[in-house]
């Protein structure tokens, strides 16, 4: 399994606990627009867990940068590989 795929796995896991949806599939192109339930509130929650389970911090101007999980992804390698 590729750190990518690690990534998306990991992520997979905290969207379905989060928004408890035990079908959720996460793909890279995947948006808040595209998930009932993924309101303003739903999105703060997902990302203090993801916080917590990479162990990193987002910056507000890197969170509002953000398009889709494919992004957040990406975003959740780069900050884990400085942290190394």
């Amino acid at each position: 399994m590729t750190k990518e795929e690690q990534t998306l796995d990991t992520l997979t896991q905290i969207f379905r606990d989060v928004l408890d949806d035990d079908e959720l599939v996460l793909k890279r192109e995947l948006t808040a627009k595209d998930v009932d339930g993924w309101d303003s509130l739903t999105h703060i929650r997902l990302l203090v867990t993801i916080e917590r389970m990479f162990k990193i911090k987002f910056t507000l101007p890197e969170v509002r940068e953000l398009k889709n999980v494919g992004e957040l992804a990406d975003l959740i390698q780069a900050r884990t590989a400085l942290s190394q």
